[in-house]
């Protein structure tokens, strides 16, 4: 993403080509375009509802249900309304060219609103599907429902696009991976996939093995981005220290796609370099950062010590066959990415300190 896709300033603040069209660094102007792009999508999804449906009752959640007609309409809606969002606001560069990077930039953002949209609607529904067992929902509260879903996400989708910052793409990311690995583990068609690795979820041809390796792609540009993002103006007395940080987030960004372009089952020895390079990456970048960035907060490296000494322990653990490598995989992750969001927020505390003190 280009400097004006994550923004380091508020929205108050921004300006751009859109500002012909409207006064996009107007706070009002953008909050009155959510609210028209949730209105058009309240209208459309419960039109496309009614059509779908054919003014019937529907179940809660399953084939053919309320549930999975506003999941997708919500993914759909989620996609258009952050590259909507991400048009109004976007610097197109040079000569007003927009570049390939900034275009996969928000792709993948979009992408990863649509999942989270997508995801958390379905369990919602199937929530409440097992709140009201055997309940239908009547006709006209079909077409309610629908546009109500589709309508609280498109307003969601397209303030968060246009209100992106550091921290709520980090938010996102975290989000994002959550409930992909989540739903691909409740929809496994192995039900016993936990016995080998948190990989074998990739494993199969099925669309949960597509959602894991997906998610895991994405999630691995999201982090690439922060990482161009997050080390940009941190104050350090190190010269070299912000590239080398940098460095090692885009090798565990990189390494985290590839663990979803290469399946276990296929690629066996990519795979496992890559799973593992991952794990040094971060291991390089834990030890570093106190002689790379020099102003880091003492706590925050010693939370880094802390996660890097769990995952040791779990490793050696898993060696002697006291754990399973799938709860190493999974405490080791959650690990990574909690020192991942903990990092952006210690890092922008830095650059805003830095800034008040100029």
């Amino acid at each position: 993403m280009t400097e004006s896709t994550i923004d380091h300033e508020p929205a108050t603040r921004r300006g751009n080509a859109a500002s012909r069209i409207l006064d996009s660094t107007s706070e009002r102007s953008l909050e009155s375009l959510a609210i028209g792009i949730a209105a058009v999508a309240f209208v459309v999804a419960a039109v496309i509802a009614a059509v779908a449906f054919g003014l019937q009752p529907a179940p809660i959640s399953g084939p053919d249900s309320i549930g999975q007609f506003a999941a997708v309409a919500s993914a759909v809606v989620a996609f258009v309304a952050v590259i909507a969002g991400r048009w109004l606001l976007h610097d197109r560069g040079p000569n007003g060219r927009v570049r390939v990077l900034d275009v996969l930039d928000i792709v993948a953002l979009a992408i990863a609103h649509a999942v989270i949209a997508l995801l958390g609607w379905t369990i919602l529904a199937v929530t409440l599907e097992r709140a009201f067992i055997g309940a239908e929902v009547f006709a006209l509260p079909v077409l309610i429902l629908a546009g109500a879903a589709a309508a609280m996400t498109a307003y969601l989708a397209f303030f968060s696009a246009t209100h992106m910052d550091l921290q709520l793409l980090a938010a996102v990311l975290a989000v994002f991976l959550a409930l992909g690995v989540l739903a691909s583990m409740l929809t496994a068609s192995d039900p016993n996939w936990w016995k080998d690795n948190l990989s074998a979820l990739g494993m199969t041809t099925n669309v949960s093995a597509l959602a894991f390796n997906l998610t895991l792609i994405v999630a691995g540009f999201l982090v690439t981005t922060l990482a161009r993002y997050a080390t940009r103006g941190i104050p350090t007395a190190n010269p070299v220290g912000i590239g080398r940080v940098r460095v090692c987030l885009i090798v565990v960004g990189v390494f985290l796609a590839l663990v979803g372009v290469f399946p276990v089952n296929v690629f066996f020895g990519i795979h496992t370099a890559v799973a593992s390079g991952m794990v040094v990456a971060y291991g390089v970048l834990v030890i570093g950062l106190p002689r790379w960035i020099t102003g880091m907060p003492r706590p925050f490296i010693l939370i880094g010590w802390l996660f890097l000494a769990v995952t040791l322990v779990l490793a050696v653990f898993f060696l002697v066959g006291y754990y399973t490598l799938t709860a190493v995989e999974l405490v080791a992750g959650i690990l990574v990415f909690t020192w991942i969001v903990l990092f952006i927020r210690n890092a922008a505390a830095l650059e805003q300190d830095a800034r008040s003190a100029s």
